[in-house]
């Protein structure tokens, strides 16, 4: 059966490297990153938003269509809201699949100061300035409430510690959580 593992989490907390690590893993996988579909939508640098409301239907489509026809994907996505996670997981049930909900998590503290220390370039840069422009810290201080939130509403979802700086010990840890779960036997994949 095909799956989809949502890795949500706050922003700059290694999402979307570690699914690219995922994917790279998995031949196959779709790394279904929300931010590349956002970016290939003329005018998204200054309608992140309205941008969103546009890639969301493609992503949940996107889901479907790849688990459906037997391949898995990974999905780096902050989903601060029990309703959104929702709607991936029905995506990919309408496809055929299973889904897993791992929420990378620091604390709130170490986790405001890792978006701080982003790179700055490219696609990070434009999200520092959202972000900066709709609230800065107090926005990824809510953003972190909200994931406790979804955390509280979705006792199923697997919480893995980020480790800051170190890709590999998160990496594992993501692994270790897994081989824990009913689907996943993540050595046999590799």
């Amino acid at each position: 059966m095909a799956r989809l593992l949502l890795l949500n989490g706050p922003p700059g907390i290694g999402k979307s490297t570690l699914a690219r690590r995922w994917a790279e893993d998995r031949p196959g996988t779709l790394c279904l990153d929300v931010d590349v579909l956002r970016g290939l939508v003329g005018g998204s640098a200054d309608r992140f938003q309205e941008t969103g409301e546009v890639v969301r239907p493609l992503a949940l489509a996107m889901v479907t269509a790849q688990v459906r026809g037997g391949r898995d994907v990974v999905l780096p996505q902050y989903l601060g809201r029990t309703g959104e996670v929702a709607r991936f997981e029905q995506a990919a049930r309408d496809g055929g699949g299973s889904f897993t909900h791992v929420v990378l998590m620091d604390d709130e503290d170490a986790s405001v100061r890792r978006f701080d220390a982003r790179g700055d370039g490219g696609w990070h840069s434009h999200v520092k300035r959202v972000v900066a422009g709709d609230g800065g810290e107090r926005l990824l201080r809510t953003m972190h409430a909200r994931l406790r939130e979804v955390l509280a509403d979705r006792p199923e979802a697997v919480v893995v510690p980020s480790v800051e700086g170190d890709e590999d010990a998160t990496y594992a840890a993501l692994l270790a959580a897994l081989a824990g779960q009913p689907g996943w036997d993540t050595e046999e994949e590799r």
